[in-house]
């Protein structure tokens, strides 16, 4: 695994970033990029979304990421989307559409000085390891947060009746 992310990560800055170094963060940790602090906290799997008529069904599968945005700097702005990127390099962006996504942080985040948006980010990609990237107010500095492949539970845990003790 540190080997396909420093692998990506050389890939994307020789690609995109030249003049800047691309640093890869852990989940949990605080990603400063120009004005910009991110911080991603969890993450979960859906395979659908919303109730009958609206059901919503993706291609692949929903990922939500939890995660923040602060604006730390001096003047209202515009918070830059980000997007996925698998082990193979290939990109998913973010959802435009947050329909019936539980906490959704919106698409445009516009935001004052020292405000923050928080919510769920939204994804349609298969279940893999991801690195969700990260870019400044002006596209030039780029940060990856490792993301592991977890699978919450999508089910609540059933007990069985004849496991509960009568009081």
């Amino acid at each position: 695994m540190p080997l396909a992310a420093a692998s990506l990560a050389l890939l994307l800055n020789s690609c995109s970033m030249g003049k800047f170094p691309v640093r890869t963060y852990q989940m949990g940790e605080k990603v400063s990029l120009g004005p910009f602090i991110y911080t991603v906290f969890e993450t979960q799997w859906l395979t659908q979304m919303g109730e009958e008529p609206s059901l919503r069904v993706p291609q692949n599968r929903f990922f939500l990421v939890r995660a923040s945005v602060v604006n730390s700097g001096s003047t209202e702005l515009t918070a830059p989307n980000v997007s996925i990127v698998d082990d193979n390099g290939k990109i998913y962006p973010e959802l435009v559409n947050g329909e019936s996504t539980p906490q959704w942080i919106g698409y445009l985040r516009q935001l004052k000085p020292a405000e923050s948006a928080q919510g769920n980010l939204l994804f349609d990609a298969p279940p893999r390891h991801y690195m969700l990237r990260a870019v400044d107010e002006t596209g030039e500095r780029m940060a990856l947060i490792e993301i592991p492949l977890s699978f919450n539970a999508e089910t609540p845990q059933l007990i069985n009746p004849g496991d509960i003790r009568k009081r």
